[in-house]
């Protein structure tokens, strides 16, 4: 026949449910801040991580930006020898706005089509 389990030692009366309850409550906001601190904890590395990538890709972009005004400046006086430097300058705003606005016409296709 079976024994009947004894309770373990040192288990006292049982506890009211509202002292249970409380418990919980107080073991759930432990755990929830134990679960931010670890959120933050890894946004932060991640943060730290990240900055030495975004600090080469901005001088990479001010690089470029020199790259493409140094063309810019090619271009117009490479055609004011031929048209004047104020035509020149001119024609040269053109180009360069018809192709800057090709490629935001482009992206704005391609995010139309992606939302």
């Amino acid at each position: 026949m079976l024994k009947p389990v004894d309770p373990p030692p040192g288990a006292g009366p049982e506890r009211p449910v509202g002292e249970l309850i409380h418990q919980l409550i107080d073991d759930a906001k432990a755990y929830a801040n134990a679960e931010l601190a670890l959120l933050k904890a890894i946004a932060a590395q991640k943060g730290r991580a990240l900055v030495l990538p975004a600090a080469l890709l901005g001088v990479a972009f001010l690089c470029s930006l020199a790259g493409i005004s140094a063309l810019a400046l090619g271009v117009v006086m490479s055609l004011a020898w031929v048209l004047g430097p104020l035509l020149a300058g001119i024609v040269g705003l053109l180009v360069f706005s018809a192709i800057a606005g090709g490629l935001g016409w482009v992206a704005a296709k391609r995010l139309r089509n992606l939302l």
